[in-house]
């Protein structure tokens, strides 16, 4: 496949962490993603793609245009068509913000006249920047969403509301208005990521150690977050691990 990545240019690169373009055939049919604090704009220009939640069983969507993909809470799992084709933003946690409201229809129409992937990431370089706009709150919920990463999400909401000089509500508000959810599912999910990160495959694996160590309640309270995060269990993860690793 062609992947081609732009980091867009100051001050969008404050918003997002890269505009790609991506087309040919995957090396997966589907790929299960699981759930991250930030957003991603999908401008499909090839056959539609599909995409559902993993862990709920729901109704597939097709997605023909493209979508946004507004900070999952649970672990999605995305079919490619054989002849994938598409442009896309990664926002950083706070970065969707100022561009709610974006013609997507009308953009995807430009991007199809693009001679190449270069000119096509320039020209959406060039649109974003242009309906770049101030949002009230946003320098609130990036600082907050900083020190959450930072912290690898061991950090309570109280500790953040008293470091930003506002109350746990106003804090709430905030991030459910710019981003959907509350600060507490970005600190869970980077707390969550911290710890699956450190499993070696190859080895044994002590799941109480590792679920102490994550400062969860029980076995039982990690491997609820485990099959949230990843749609799978614990032990099918390693399981498909191991099977890639071969």
């Amino acid at each position: 496949m062609q992947y081609v990545s732009l980091v867009p240019r100051p001050p969008l690169n404050s918003l997002i962490d890269d505009l790609y373009y991506l087309e040919g055939t995957p090396p997966y049919p589907r790929l299960r993603v699981p759930p991250v604090p930030s957003a991603l704009l999908i401008l499909n220009l090839g056959p539609p793609f599909a995409i559902h939640a993993a862990t709920t069983g729901t109704e597939t969507a097709s997605y023909a245009d493209g979508c946004v993909i507004t900070t999952p809470t649970r672990a999605l799992e995305v079919g490619y068509p054989l002849d994938t084709r598409s442009v896309g933003v990664h926002f950083k946690p706070w970065g969707l913000a100022p561009f709610l409201g974006l013609p997507a229809a009308e953009l995807r129409e430009r991007l199809a006249t693009a001679p190449g992937p270069h000119e096509m990431l320039r020209l959406l370089e060039e649109e974003l920047m242009r309906r770049l706009t101030e949002t009230t709150g946003l320098e609130l919920v990036r600082h907050t969403s900083t020190v959450i990463a930072a912290a690898a999400g061991a950090v309570t909401i109280g500790d953040l509301s008293t470091a930003a000089g506002v109350s746990n509500t106003h804090l709430a508000q905030r991030f459910k208005a710019l981003i959907g959810i509350t600060p507490k599912r970005p600190a869970r999910t980077y707390r969550f990521a911290s710890i699956v990160l450190t499993i070696d495959p190859t080895r044994p694996i002590d799941w109480i150690e590792l679920a102490g160590r994550a400062g969860y309640f029980d076995q039982a309270h990690f491997g609820n977050e485990f099959r949230t995060f990843t749609g799978l269990t614990p032990t099918q993860y390693v399981q498909a691990r191991r099977r890639f690793l071969r």
